[in-house]
This record gives C-alpha cells, structure tokens and sequence, in this order.
C-alpha cells in the first residue's frame, strides 16, 4: 500500500518490513552484486569529483584504475548517473576490510574527517529507494535475496525499516519527516490508517 507523507509518496512495507544490516553474514554484498553502480545524484557527482584526491588513499588498486579510466559515474541503462564498476560488479569505491566485509571509501574518508560528504545517498537510504513519478518522490523497499540475512535481524530486534534508516531519512528530508513517518508507523500499528 502507498500512503502519501507531506509532499512524498511512502510505501508501508517501511513501517511493515523489518531490517538490521548484518555485515558479518552479508559482507556488504550490496556494494559488489547487482547490475549497476549505486544511484546518484548529479551534485553527488560533483562532490565525488571535487573530493577525490582525499578518497583515493581508501580505495582499492583496481578502483582507482577504473575512476582514473572511466571517471567516477556512468549513465546506466535507464539514462540515470551511477558509480563506475569494478568488472562491472563491484562499486569502484569498494574495498575489503581483515574479514572480507566490503567498506566504503567514500564513508571510510568522510569518518576520518577528510571530506564533508558521507556516501551517496543512494547507499545510505538503502534499502529505500526513491523514484520520481509524475513529478513526485516515491520511496520503496527494495526486496533483494542478498539482503535475507538483515531482514532476519531485523525481524529478531524487531526494527522496522524506517527506524534502522533514521539517520539517512533525516539527512534526506529532515527531522520533521521522519516524526511524521514515526506518527503514521504508530496510526498503522493501531489501523488507523
């Protein structure tokens, strides 16, 4: 069901669904599987490009092969900017940590205080994706195999999906968006809605 949260279109599945990264059985399988890179937006881009220099010390040998070849962004399929690829499957901004759990660059520079931009959005809100449809922003849950063991361990904590995602939505839309996601998961728990 789609519900309608100030100027945005919202799936129930984030109030119904329920998810908790586990990196230690997923090792961060989102940023190497899939057919494209990870969604961006084009001042993303910009500030890919304009922080490079700082993120390049996180990345691995082969993703900055791929940056210094192809750039930081392709156009994918549906004509829309995405991360350049590793073998086209792996983020070129991917790395490996001790236990073979892919890390983010991008994240691992802005966490060592060497740029102001954390991660693309798109990576952030995941699984939460927004679409743009007739001039409005939807968001939906991505359903993807590889993410099974987050949504065990989100069903054992008991978190929904907006809630795991607090932070991304907040730095998305603001503070006031999310109480209001808050307030409708509490009228769809009591069917209010």
């Amino acid at each position: 069901m789609l519900i309608q949260i100030k100027d945005k279109i919202v799936s129930t599945q984030l109030f119904e669904r329920k998810f908790v990264c586990d990196l230690n059985a997923c090792k961060g399988a989102c940023c190497i599987e899939g057919d494209a890179g990870a969604p961006l937006a084009f001042e993303e881009i910009d500030l890919l490009e304009d922080n490079l220099e700082h993120i390049l010390p996180f990345m691995r040998q082969e993703g900055i092969a791929e940056v210094e070849k192809s750039g930081v962004f392709y156009m994918d399929v549906e004509n829309e900017p995405v991360t350049t690829l590793v073998n086209e499957k792996e983020c070129a901004f991917v790395y490996f940590d001790q236990a073979g759990i892919s890390k983010c660059a991008v994240e691992t520079a802005f966490n060592a205080g060497k740029i102001n931009f954390q991660k693309p959005l798109s990576c952030h809100l995941y699984p939460i994706r927004i679409k743009e449809v007739d001039a409005v922003e939807t968001l939906t849950y991505a359903i993807w195999p590889i993410c099974a063991p987050a949504c065990s361990c989100g069903e054992s904590l008991d978190v929904p999906v907006f809630r795991f995602l607090k932070a991304p939505i907040i730095r998305a839309f603001g503070e006031d968006f999310f109480e209001e996601m808050a307030v409708t998961a509490d009228a769809l728990k009591n069917r209010k809605i």
